[in-house]
């Protein structure tokens, strides 16, 4: 008999066709990816601060699930707080991070790793409430517990100050109208030998990054979805059975980037505006330097003076004249004040300072002035001349249907040179770049250095070629 667990559950609500792959088709589900599982790391390590706030709670095996099913049916006779307590209804199956008595009734407590209520988690919660109180128990109320994005680190963590207990009672019991008959529908879905038909569109929350390529691979190269924040205009044109950008009617209101994007799909040219790049280039003073970070964030803080999934720096690549600087942490200390100093050796008085989408690496720049405040004003000056060489792709000066809608540096620089560097690399993007870097240096993963070290120089040299090619567009 399949069980239908809360984390199934979930999936139901946001696709019914997920739902039946995770019980017919489960080999064409991919492995979670370094990242994910980087988050799930989090949330384990999250979790276990939250058992401290109840010393007297009493921790039950997740692997072995006839044990938890049995010593979960013990301890609620005996009205202990119990750490993921199993109940079984049927085919209904729920584990709640965190089971308190209160008398005669229970509270659940769910703990998550995100500085707020989402509504996944009510959903989640309602799951849970439903299977207990389908089992006999008396569910008094609900809660979620979170992490309080306030709180910055100073010394040894407390848990009573990092996490927050939400009441989210009144929430759970609004969405958990209906439920049964939503369960009632995904075993339907779950017991048939035929997966559902599930079209991209409105109420399918996975969109392009669903796992079933047969929900969209009918949409052609250049379809609407591309569209430069199309959101709805984009969802219109689905439901219009219009698919590609080429086919936007005239009539069909489109801002002027977006039709921009409709003549290039069409013409299958690089829109070029040698006026505006011109004025972006003329921003430009010599000698110009180019900037990049790379960073790792945590849930719970490592570094006083440090808040929740704050982005730390821990490596830097920096060009200037032709020639090349990097600084990679190597130690387990707090690299901000280090990262900045080394910055302060290559970094030259004057001239442009070019990065890529500069609200990061301006937050940054302060964030570590903070720790080494004697730098505050020489910061202020490197801030004062840094150009955001986004701008341009932004500003549609420039456009190549390659880029498929995005002025992301990944988009933009295989798009501007006509070959993809990145895939050359075994580190390829920057969520790659920080969970690696975290794992080799707190986890005890792989040394990734030289990776990382040509990851963050490819962003930083990337961005001098953009520059020359435009300097090449426009004479």
């Amino acid at each position: 008999m399949p069980l239908l667990t809360k984390s199934k559950y979930i999936v139901g609500l946001s696709c019914p066709k997920y739902l039946w792959m995770m019980f017919h088709d489960l080999d064409k589900i991919p492995a979670f990816d370094p990242s994910t599982e980087y988050i799930m790391k989090q949330g384990n390590i999250v979790g276990k601060l939250a058992k401290q706030l109840f010393p007297d709670g009493i921790d039950l095996p997740e692997d072995d699930f006839k044990a938890n099913i049995k010593k979960t049916q013990e301890l609620i006779k005996q009205k202990k707080t119990i750490f993921e307590a199993g109940i079984i209804s049927g085919n209904l199956y729920a584990r709640a991070d965190i089971l308190e008595p209160v008398g005669n009734e229970w509270d659940i407590i769910e703990v998550k790793s995100s500085t707020q209520v989402k509504e996944d988690h009510i959903h989640d919660v309602s799951f849970q409430k439903h299977v207990y109180q389908l089992a006999g128990l008396k569910i008094r109320k609900c809660y979620l517990m979170h992490i309080n994005n306030e709180f910055v680190k100073k010394g040894k963590i407390d848990p009573n100050k990092l996490l927050i207990k939400e009441e989210i009672t009144a929430e759970v019991e609004n969405v958990i109208v209906g439920i049964s008959d939503r369960i009632d529908y995904m075993m339907e879905i779950v017991n048939s030998t035929e997966a559902p038909d599930v079209l991209i569109g409105k109420g399918c929350s996975n969109g392009l990054e669903c796992i079933s390529e047969d929900c969209w691979n009918f949409l052609p190269e250049g379809h609407v979805f591309e569209l430069y924040y199309g959101g709805k205009k984009s969802l219109e044109l689905l439901e219009a059975e219009i698919f590609s950008l080429k086919d936007i009617p005239d009539t069909f209101q489109l801002n002027s980037k977006q039709q921009l994007q409709r003549k290039c799909a069409n013409t299958g040219e690089t829109h070029v505006d040698k006026d505006g790049i011109k004025k972006f280039l003329a921003t430009l003073k010599e000698p110009v330097q180019y900037l990049d970070f790379e960073t790792f964030m945590t849930a719970v803080p490592l570094f006083d003076g440090t808040r929740p999934y704050q982005q730390i720096p821990f490596q830097f690549n920096f060009f200037v004249n032709g020639k090349g600087y990097d600084y990679l942490h190597d130690s387990k200390e707090d690299p901000r004040s280090r990262v900045l100093l080394e910055l302060k050796k290559v970094i030259g008085p004057k001239g442009s300072v070019v990065v890529y989408n500069k609200s990061f690496e301006i937050g940054r720049l302060r964030e570590m002035a903070e720790v080494v405040p004697s730098e505050k004003e020489w910061v202020e000056n490197v801030i004062s001349r840094i150009v955001d060489l986004i701008d341009p792709f932004k500003a549609f000066d420039y456009y190549n249907p390659k880029q498929k809608g995005s002025c992301s540096l990944k988009a933009v620089m295989p798009a501007v040179l006509g070959e993809d560097h990145y895939k050359k690399l075994n580190i390829g993007d920057g969520g790659l770049a920080s969970t690696l870097y975290f794992e080799m240096m707190f986890d005890g993963g792989k040394d990734v250095r030289s990776d990382l070290l040509k990851y963050c120089q490819l962003d930083t040299e990337g961005m001098v070629w953009i520059v020359r090619e435009l300097r090449g567009m426009v004479g």
